[in-house]
């Protein structure tokens, strides 16, 4: 009955297909925001990116306490008065030992999300986040920078995942319409996620000597009730299922439960599903030598890697780093100066929750150009107002514009877009690989700021902020020549619009 059935499906499909393509386009439309749907978002949201977003955000305002409690670990247990330099050391191996698991975090969830779904991959992350969660709160009890080293690990491979799996996974269960919208969600939960983190580690919340190692470890509610409902009640990728598994029943009733409608009236989307699979050559898994190796996917591979290495050159955690020190310039003390980086944080959000109508309404690629330029323009004139900040009375004020300028514009386009971007340059097939591989370049970048950023801000002060500005210049001028507009357009298409590698010049074309 069940092979019938999908026969009958197919069987409308073509027909529909044939007799009415205006109304197949107004049906490709159909379903929008169903409760299903919203809980999925909301589920992967809190319990997935809010995490990955708090363990980044968590240490800034109580790196004081971390490292204190380092020191007296290291005398204690090994009977060692560790130097300046061996704390610096062991310090910068917490921060970056994170970023270090965010990109092995990217490379597994790949392989998870293939073999076990992607609610397996859901779920292994936030396995992977209450362990890190559960070694923090025994920090202190067992006195173990080792734990502390680890949880950190656990806690970035965690992260990978969500960067990798929760664009893709929410980019696959929504309707073509709302890929944009969904799209934010990583970004949205993980700019609220460094809000939480920045509060709870502030001296009058949790940022204290006998709760500090509780405060590391405060999502951890997230990640079980994130555990819970992706386990149990949200739904299986349908084009997972249909494409890779080719569970094909399953994947029209997860279908029609995530769109709260009969399958019936599904049909241009069960045709574009049916479209997929058959374009399907092989029966050989995408493995990234496979992909690296395919020539038809240089272009988008490259794209992918490179909007995500961009967005962390373009300099956004260096101005957050930057904007307590030139809020206390600008003469607001150290508690204003903590709250108004806190404001920034909070325009951050703000600009993510507003990107969410803007993907739904404007093309991704004009955005993205725009929010690149601006942000350029931001840097160029928060280098300047730096390098001249005693010299004139007006020129903090000048680089607090800048800052708070900065941010908004950063969050209108060059935040939420590189994280879903793939999900709709690729295919199904390749898709897990390709997001992956673009995750691993994100935290790369991440890594290669952090650890670079100190010295060579001794070295060129404010004019650090240059590097960046090239950065984005470079990473337009890619954009603007190679990145095909995708809002609205079916993957298939965009696929074949740079088929070609570098010989591709999508928007060398006019189309209708």
């Amino acid at each position: 009955m069940a092979l019938d059935s999908h026969a009958a499906v197919l069987t409308d499909v073509e027909h529909s297909r044939q007799s009415n393509s205006e109304n197949n386009e107004d049906r490709s439309t159909a379903g929008g925001w169903t409760t299903t749907l919203a809980l999925a978002g909301i589920t992967c949201c809190l319990g997935s990116a809010v995490p990955a977003g708090f363990n980044i955000g968590v240490l800034n305002n109580a790196d004081h306490l971390v490292r204190r409690f380092c020191n007296e670990s290291i005398r204690e247990r090994y009977n060692i008065n560790a130097s300046e330099n061996n704390l610096k050391i062991v310090w910068s191996t917490i921060v970056s030992i994170f970023l270090i698991g965010g990109a092995a975090g990217s490379f597994l969830s790949s392989w998870v999300a293939d073999k076990y779904g992607r609610k397996g991959a859901l779920c292994v992350g936030n396995i992977f986040g209450i362990a890190g969660a559960v070694m923090f709160f025994l920090v202190r009890k067992l006195n173990s920078i080792e734990l502390l080293l680890t949880g950190r690990l656990f806690v970035g491979i965690s992260g990978g995942f969500a960067t990798s799996v929760v664009p893709m996974y929410m980019a696959e269960i929504a309707p073509l319409r709302l890929s944009g919208a969904v799209g934010v969600l990583c970004q949205l939960g993980i700019t609220c996620g460094v809000f939480l983190g920045q509060i709870a580690g502030l001296n009058t919340v949790l940022g204290t000597e006998n709760s500090w190692h509780y405060m590391l470890g405060t999502f951890i509610p997230l990640c079980i009730y994130a555990l819970v409902l992706t386990s149990i009640v949200l739904p299986e990728s349908p084009k997972y299922l249909y494409i890779i598994k080719e569970r094909k029943q399953k994947a029209l009733d997860e279908l029609g439960r995530i769109r709260n409608m009969d399958i019936m009236l599904l049909q241009v989307e069960i045709f574009n599903l049916q479209q997929e699979i058959e374009t399907k050559t092989t029966a050989e898994p995408w493995t990234i030598k496979r992909i690296l190796k395919d020539p038809s996917l240089k272009l988008p591979i490259f794209l992918v890697c490179m909007i995500q290495f961009g967005q962390q050159m373009s300099g956004i955690n260096v101005v957050f780093y930057y904007s307590n020190s030139i809020f206390r310039d600008a003469g607001l003390g150290i508690t204003g100066a903590q709250y108004a980086t806190l404001g920034t944080g909070v325009a951050n959000i703000a600009m993510a929750l507003v990107s969410v109508p803007v993907m739904s309404c404007l093309n991704r690629r004009g955005v993205l150009l725009s929010s690149i330029y601006l942000c350029l323009g931001c840097l160029m004139v928060l280098c300047t107002s730096i390098s001249l900040i005693h010299v004139s009375s007006y020129m903090p004020l000048v680089c607090i514009i800048a800052v708070l300028s900065y941010v908004i514009f950063y969050g209108i386009g060059l935040g939420p877009i590189p994280y879903f971007i793939g999900s709709e340059l690729f295919d199904v097939g390749p898709r897990p690989v390709a997001m992956a591989l673009g995750s691993v370049f994100n935290w790369g970048g991440n890594f290669i700021v952090g650890m670079m950023f100190p010295t060579v801000e001794s070295i060129m002060g404010a004019f650090t902020f240059l590097i960046f500005t090239i950065a984005l210049l470079l990473l337009g001028q890619i954009i603007r020549i190679y990145l095909p507009e995708t809002r609205g357009k079916n993957t298939m298409d965009v696929a074949i619009s740079i088929s070609h590698g570098f010989n591709s010049r999508p928007n060398s074309i006019r189309t209708t």
